[in-house]
């Protein structure tokens, strides 16, 4: 074996032991990025993936476009799932009773209302956690929040309220109330099946979906 093929075969073993210790992320589309997990803040995960042979590219996604992430160091994906768990658990005890039943919904933005497969009563205190991003025009994406500073617009459901946040309406009636990132109690005022949707007077653009947990 010649010193130049020497070379090429330590890099080879090289590569393929930085290939099996690395993180993977498993995207919805089918696509495997591997790399190294940076953080994951307010559903954007950031990583460092792999590019070429020797490069590195830092990226940040949605945490809605990932299907799953595959840790290399289970002390890693322990202490990962920890920090959720915990931020979860704070959230609980801070902002809504405990035992209240939940239902997750996936809220497509290309679509006004989505039944959340829930009957309230009139009174309730439902409670909500959003997540997510959607893309409600050209250029334009936000979580349930919806835009800063948006101008009122009469077209939209809610005129006053940020356009692309999340909405919630019960029944058939227009009388529509606004969701957004509160994780508070809303009261609502009517009773039977609650829907959800977007806050949005054109929907033939949009793209993406809101994942919402319903406790009530």
């Amino acid at each position: 074996m010649t010193r130049h093929q020497a070379l090429v075969c330590a890099c080879a073993v090289v590569l393929g032991a930085t290939v099996l210790q690395a993180d993977t992320l498993v995207l919805r589309d089918g696509r495997r990025v591997q790399g190294d997990l940076i953080s994951v803040r307010d559903d954007v995960i950031e990583f460092e993936g792999q590019r070429g042979v020797f490069g590195r590219e830092r990226i940040r996604l949605d945490r809605q476009d990932v299907l799953r992430i595959e840790f290399e160091n289970l002390d890693r994906a322990d202490r990962y799932s920890d920090d959720r768990g915990r931020g979860r658990d704070q959230q609980q005890d801070s902002s809504r009773p405990s035992g209240m039943r939940e239902r997750e919904v996936v809220v497509n933005a290309a679509s006004q209302w989505t039944d959340a497969g829930v009957n309230v009563r009139p009174g309730q205190e439902v409670y909500f956690e959003a997540s997510g991003r959607v893309r409600w025009g050209p250029g334009r994406q936000d979580g349930p929040a919806g835009e800063r500073n948006s101008p009122r617009n009469p077209g939209r459901p809610i005129p006053s309220r940020p356009a692309g946040s999340l909405i919630g309406r019960v029944g058939e009636t227009d009388e529509y109330f606004y969701i957004g990132d509160e994780t508070g109690p809303i009261r609502l005022r009517g009773g039977g099946r609650l829907f959800l949707g977007l806050n949005d007077d054109y929907l033939q653009d949009n793209s993406g979906s809101f994942r919402v947990i319903v406790y009530y």
